[in-house]
């Protein structure tokens, strides 16, 4: 697994979303994930909303993934 790939898949299924992934051991990552589909959304469902997008590869070709969700008017807050 790789940066690329895991970030494909969330842009994919979150066409709307802004998304960087780094991850230099291809097991564990970090992700930003910028989409005006949270807005409203508490910081739980953000996180299930990206672990979807991913489906069977979380806790197995996936082991670790740190997610930091934000709106749009959150991410320009800084």
């Amino acid at each position: 697994m790789d940066t690329s790939t895991v970030q494909n898949l969330i842009q994919q299924g979150m066409p709307d979303a802004k998304v960087e992934v780094h991850g230099p051991d291809g097991v564990h990552f970090e992700a930003l994930v910028v989409s005006p589909a949270f807005a409203g959304k508490l910081p739980l469902a953000r996180h299930r909303m990206v672990y979807a997008t991913l489906g069977e590869l979380m806790g197995g070709a996936i082991h670790a993934l740190s997610l930091r969700t934000l709106t749009p008017e959150e991410a320009a807050r800084g």
